[in-house]
């Protein structure tokens, strides 16, 4: 079966469609600067660099640019996280088990991880719909539903690890005191 080729497309004619944006003619002259730089250092060989290492590099940059815009922009990952070096804090002074370390890390892990999930998923919907949608409604909630599940589940991890050295401690003061005032 033969198929004809598609039409060309036209290259636009309106003035204000072909003038680079204000963004684009500063980034350009930034690339160019960078380009000027770069040509400046030695030359490298094909054979020096393995494409999957720096692919795996630059996923790494990608992923920490991302973990410092979750920890910078979002007032509940900032929350979560000083909360975290409180239970940390906490557990230092306590001096904790090896398995409830081990449950205090996943824990805070956790809260943090559905976070981030959290605030990728209202990203890709405020970008997807401007205007009001009741299943773009039905996504923030569950989202924001599944933090508060995971933040009351790091509670109930946090009573079940600090509660009883707590207790021991109040126990421990409250039999000292005693042994104080049935001596005076």
């Amino acid at each position: 079966m033969r198929q004809t080729p598609l039409p060309p497309v036209e290259e636009p004619t309106h003035p204000a469609a072909t003038r680079p944006r204000h963004d684009e003619v500063t980034h350009s002259a930034t690339v160019w600067a960078d380009y000027e730089a770069i040509k400046q250092l030695p030359p490298v060989h094909a054979h020096q660099i393995d494409r999957r290492t720096s692919k795996l590099i630059a996923a790494f940059g990608h992923a920490f640019r991302g973990l410092w815009y979750f920890l910078r922009t979002q007032r509940n990952a900032q929350i979560h996280c000083l909360i975290s070096a409180c239970a940390i804090a906490l557990a230092l002074v306590l001096q904790i088990e090896r398995w409830e370390w081990l449950a205090l890390v996943l824990i805070i892990a956790l809260v943090l991880a559905a976070e981030g999930v959290n605030t990728a998923i209202e990203a890709v919907v405020d970008l997807v719909t401007s205007s009001y949608h009741p299943l773009a409604r039905i996504a923030k909630d569950v989202a924001a539903g599944t933090v508060l599940l995971c933040a009351m589940l790091a509670v109930l991890v946090g009573c079940l690890i600090f509660l009883p050295h707590l207790w021991d401690i109040w126990l421990y003061w409250v039999q000292t005191r005693n042994l104080c005032l049935d001596s005076a």
